[in-house]
C-alpha cells in the first residue's frame, strides 16, 4: 500500500476517533496488566465484569497476591480458563511485590519475564499505561492489516513490523487502538461492514460488502 494512502487512513481514523483508548476498565498500570492477562480468548465486557469487583476489593498487586488463587477464582470464575490466569496473576504479583514494590515495570524484557505475558500483552501495557509507540496484533488487528493491505504477513509478529514501519510517526502511539476498534466494530471476520466502512475507498480488499 502507498504511503500516501496509509496517511489518509489513519487520518480518518483519528478524525473518527481523536482520542481512542482499550475498552478494558482500569486505574492504574497495575490493573491494567492483569486486566489484559485475563482477557486472553475472553471478552473485554466479560473482564470488566469480573475485574469490576476485584479491583474494587482488591486494587493492588499486594491484595490480589493476600487472595490467594482460590480467593481469585472466586472473582474471575466467570472467564475462560480462569484456573491457569489465577495462577499466573498470583504468580506475577508475587513478582511484582517482591522485585518492584508492587509496581509493573515499562521494558519489555520485564514484562515479558512476568507469568502470563507475551510479547501482545507486553506491547498493549507498555502503549496503553505508558505510552511507548508499541502496536499489539491481535485477531482484530491481524485480520485488518491483511484484508485492507495496510501491512500484509503471516505471522502476528511480521504484521507488528510492518506496521511498524507504514504507520507514520504521529499515528504511531494511537494506531493500535484504532485498528482494534475497527477490526471490532467495522471490520468485523464473517461480514465486514464495508458499506459504512471510513476506508471503504482506500481499502485494498478485493470483496467488499455493501450494505
Amino acid at each position: 500500500m502507498k504511503e500516501e494512502k496509509v496517511k489518509e487512513i489513519f487520518k480518518r481514523l483519528k478524525k473518527a476517533n481523536p482520542e481512542p483508548t482499550t475498552e478494558l476498565n482500569y486505574k492504574t498500570p497495575f490493573q491494567l496488566l492483569v486486566a489484559v492477562i485475563l482477557s486472553a480468548q475472553a471478552t473485554d465486557k466479560g473482564v470488566n465484569k469480573a475485574t469490576g469487583p476485584l479491583f474494587r476489593d482488591a486494587p493492588t498487586a499486594k491484595k490480589i497476591l493476600a487472595l490467594g488463587e482460590p480467593g481469585l477464582k472466586s472473582y474471575i470464575k466467570t472467564i475462560g480458563l480462569f484456573n491457569t490466569k489465577a495462577k499466573n496473576v498470583i504468580k506475577t504479583c508475587g513478582i511484582l511485590v517482591d522485585e518492584y514494590g508492587g509496581k509493573v515495570p515499562e521494558a519489555r524484557e520485564a514484562l515479558e519475564k512476568l507469568p502470563g505475558v507475551g510479547r501482545k500483552t507486553a506491547n498493549v501495557v507498555m502503549n496503553t499505561a505508558f505510552g511507548h509507540p508499541t502496536i499489539a496484533v491481535d485477531t482484530h488487528i491481524f485480520r485488518v492489516s491483511n484484508r485492507t493491505g495496510l501491512a500484509p504477513g503471516k505471522t502476528p509478529l511480521a504484521v507488528e513490523n510492518k506496521l511498524l514501519k507504514v504507520v507514520p510517526p504521529r499515528y504511531k502511539k494511537d494506531a493500535h487502538h484504532w485498528l482494534i476498534l475497527h477490526g471490532r466494530y467495522t471490520c468485523i471476520a464473517r461480514k465486514p461492514r464495508c458499506g459504512s466502512c471510513t476506508i471503504e475507498d482506500l481499502c485494498e480488499f478485493g470483496e467488499k460488502l455493501l450494505d
